[in-house]
């Protein structure tokens, strides 16, 4: 029989133990806090997001070893070094996913005004000092960072950022759209020099839809429209637009009426489209790809995907994209906070528009511009920088999971007899003894 001491004891200690466990699942503000096992870390990371992104880099592996094992092995005497490559950049990428998976979002909102000068600093740096790669200047570092991929997620962060501080503000001009069309502007405007057209207008159509998500109405988006519209007449009026730039949308109104007339690359795409078929000619059987169709494991792998695994093999990539667009949605429906919701949906409009866009300029919907497929595309930057901003939107779904784990155990520990009766230890009781004294 134990004393009532010990009793006061082991009550005190069990006590402790819970207050303890409550501790661990606080979290922490602004991170990741020692204490955390790697199943509570991992509580509410939406699996089916995670799941199709993974089925994506799977397509993307095959098709970037299809499409570049006879280039690879012609300019590095091996068949596999760009896959390696494509490889050693999705495990970049997964490590950017990790940590921003299991960092609380929440804290990047207070450095959002740092990163976009920082960006803005490299843009700078870009249109002074850049590599100069077929008259257009987007990278540094002996072209291995592009800023124009970064600018895309960091534009998104600021974005959420600020519209979600300025809700009651959205539709007024002078707090809402004027200092909304600077900072895109500003943005876009840096790209646009290098030249970059298609992430300008990516950064354009993605911060333009989260600003109609915020709250503005139609007649801004209007405005908007009509000002970006205004801004191209007067570039292109002052000459200040690259000389190829007219002449592919000349060769894209062309082809409008008539195929034979439309670029080259949109040709040998539309033959690619024709020899898969239905089902396709066979993983790694493909001929557009041997010298014919131009950056094959990026901007034109839509078109090797069309020739090896056929229309089925197209609608299950296009499937994967509106499941995870579906799904994004669904995880900026269910934060906790206006800037959670509107950086969940900033992300997925942004992946969408992506995906959008090559496939746009493949199937000859619109001129030219180079714009890798999300997840599936070989890149470098593109790739980590996609995989950086999954890892943002997984942390917006683990939120409201972690959220209610912390409530319910505080109400256990608050309320220890709460369904269930009392949860504490049992201890031996004297009572009637059984057998022969």
């Amino acid at each position: 029989m134990l004393s009532d001491a010990e009793l006061r004891d082991a009550g005190n200690v069990q006590g402790q133990q819970a207050q303890s466990r409550v501790a661990v699942m606080a979290p922490a503000a602004g991170g990741i806090r020692r204490g955390y096992s790697w199943s509570e870390l991992a509580r509410g990371i939406d699996r089916w997001l995670l799941l199709l992104v993974g089925i994506l880099l799977v397509i993307g592996t095959l098709m970037v070893y299809s499409a570049t094992f006879d280039w690879s092995y012609q300019s590095f005497g091996s068949e596999i070094e760009m896959l390696l490559r494509h490889i050693r950049n999705i495990l970049i990428g997964s490590v950017g996913l990790v940590v921003l998976a299991l960092l609380d979002y929440r804290f990047l909102r207070r450095m959002v005004v740092w990163l976009l000068l920082i960006t803005i600093g490299f843009l700078v740096a870009v249109w002074l000092f850049g590599d100069d790669t077929f008259g257009a200047r987007r990278a540094l570092i002996a072209g291995s960072f592009q800023p124009g991929e970064a600018a895309e997620l960091v534009i998104v962060l600021y974005m959420a950022a600020w519209l979600s501080s300025r809700r009651g503000q959205i539709r007024s001009i002078g707090y809402g759209l004027f200092p909304f069309s600077v900072i895109v502007g500003v943005v876009a405007g840096l790209i646009f020099l290098q030249p970059d057209f298609s992430t300008a207008a990516i950064i354009i159509v993605t911060s333009t839809v989260m600003f109609f998500l915020a709250g503005a109405d139609l007649r801004q988006l209007l405005g908007t429209f009509g000002l970006t519209s205004l801004v191209m007449l007067l570039v292109t009026w002052l000459g200040l637009l690259p000389d190829y730039v007219p002449n592919r949308v000349t060769t894209y109104l062309a082809g409008v009426t008539d195929l034979t007339q439309a670029n080259y690359h949109v040709q040998q795409a539309i033959i690619a489209f024709l020899n898969g078929g239905w089902t396709g000619v066979g993983l790694g059987n493909g001929r557009q790809k041997f010298g014919f169709l131009p950056a094959t494991h990026t901007d034109s792998i839509f078109a090797v995907i069309g020739e090896e695994m056929g229309v089925l093999g197209m609608t299950f990539v296009l499937l994967i994209y509106v499941l995870l667009v579906i799904r994004g949605f669904y995880v900026a429906r269910r934060a906790r906070d206006p800037f959670g919701a509107l950086l969940a949906a900033g992300l997925t409009v942004w992946i969408a528009v992506k995906a959008l866009l090559n496939i746009a300029v493949i199937t000859a919907v619109v001129p030219s511009t180079g714009t890798p497929l999300p997840f599936v595309s070989f890149g470098g930057s593109s790739l980590v920088v996609l995989m950086a901003g999954t890892g943002l939107l997984l942390s917006v779904s683990r939120l409201p999971y972690r959220q209610a784990a912390l409530q319910e155990r505080r109400g256990l520990i608050a309320n220890p007899d709460r369904s269930g009766g009392d949860r504490r230890a049992r201890l031996s009781r004297p009572g009637r003894r059984r057998g022969p004294a």
